[in-house]
């Protein structure tokens, strides 16, 4: 059986925490924490992730000067990290994915409105010149590829749209599609975007009103086309919402965050009201992840300094608190992993 890894980056102590997670129980235990290289200011950050399709490599960028990624091999056995390089990039990034053949790193960049483009060497390090630089509207905050390598999309938030992209996957080079964006409601603030496991269908996250809104991909042209838009927030919620992250579960059912987590039942293209909060006290979660089996997601608290780790009911989706595990300052971001 697969072992699996969990990925902890916290933004104030510039580390990666790593931990064996038991796939039964949900437990885990520490196996090392790593640095994160490359500046030397002494304020927090941020600390972005994104892992190779083949599990082999983990990216990691600062948002502080000289704003460098680093790109680390796993190693197929233990998951442990090796340090192979670092590279600065021209923008602080909000966001990091690669394509699905692993042999480029796109970037989204919040703060100077840009999407950038990175060779990855055979070596898993980042190349040093980009193959595309792409200026966007204000405050881009996420770029996805879909799982045919042909067409990209990115949330815009300050613009209130969804970018949409073709992606040419022999140069690393992005165009505006037929339709170059689709619109969301006024001020809401399209933050985060996750594909259901079918490649069939987009989830929008929404920042700012905390709503969902799912589209459908059109076959051929990879445009957008919205099925329907929905409240994230669970009824009665205590306290104003502000979205921060979407994932859907391996079998399609759909998970969102508005301040804590909120699991969304299933219901194959379209979504439906939440059925639970998860543990309040991981104080201002801002990213979450779901194991590969379906069975836990991990919620990282961002001012509490912890990770919570949640079971997910097979039944209706509701979550249950199960522990939480000390990390490092201003955990920001979780990636899971099966390896071995």
């Amino acid at each position: 059986m697969a072992a699996t890894r969990v990925y902890v980056s916290n933004a104030e102590t510039k580390d990666i925490c790593v931990f064996d997670m038991h796939p039964k129980t949900g437990a885990l235990t520490g196996i090392e924490r790593v640095a994160v290289p490359g500046t030397d200011v002494p304020s927090p950050t941020s600390l972005s992730m994104a892992v190779s399709p083949t599990r082999r490599c983990l990216h990691t960028a600062l948002r502080s000067p000289p704003l460098p990624v680093s790109s680390y091999g796993i190693d197929p056995s233990t998951g442990r990290l090796t340090h192979l390089g670092a590279t600065p990039l021209v923008a602080a990034i909000a966001y990091l994915v690669t394509d699905r053949s692993g042999r480029f790193l796109l970037c989204a960049s919040y703060t100077e409105a840009r999407i950038a483009v990175y060779p990855i060497e055979p070596t898993g390090r980042i190349g040093a010149n980009p193959t595309q630089i792409l200026s966007t509207g204000p405050h881009a905050h996420c770029i996805v590829v879909d799982s045919t390598n042909r067409f990209a999309y990115s949330a815009i938030l300050g613009a209130d749209h969804v970018m949409q992209l073709v992606f040419d996957a022999a140069a690393g080079a992005l165009a505006p599609n037929t339709s170059p964006a689709v619109a969301t409601r006024k001020n809401a603030g399209p933050r985060h975007l996750a594909f259901h496991p079918s490649g069939r269908f987009l989830y929008l996250l929404n920042q700012t009103d905390a709503t969902v809104r799912a589209y459908r991909i059109e076959p051929g042209t990879g445009t957008l086309a919205e099925i329907e838009t929905l409240a994230a927030r669970p009824v009665n919620f205590p306290t104003e919402a502000s979205a921060a992250d979407i994932h859907p579960t391996p079998d399609g059912a759909l998970s969102t965050s508005a301040n804590v987590k909120a699991a969304l039942s299933p219901d194959s293209a379209s979504t439906r009201t939440p059925a639970c909060c998860a543990d309040r006290a991981l104080a201002h979660g801002n990213h979450f992840a779901i194991d590969s089996r379906g069975r836990f997601l991990l919620a990282a608290g961002l001012d509490s300094d912890h990770l919570g780790v949640h079971a997910i009911d097979q039944q209706d989706g509701s979550l249950a608190p199960r522990a939480r595990y000390q990390v490092g300052a201003m955990p920001n971001l979780v990636e899971v992993l099966d390896v071995g």
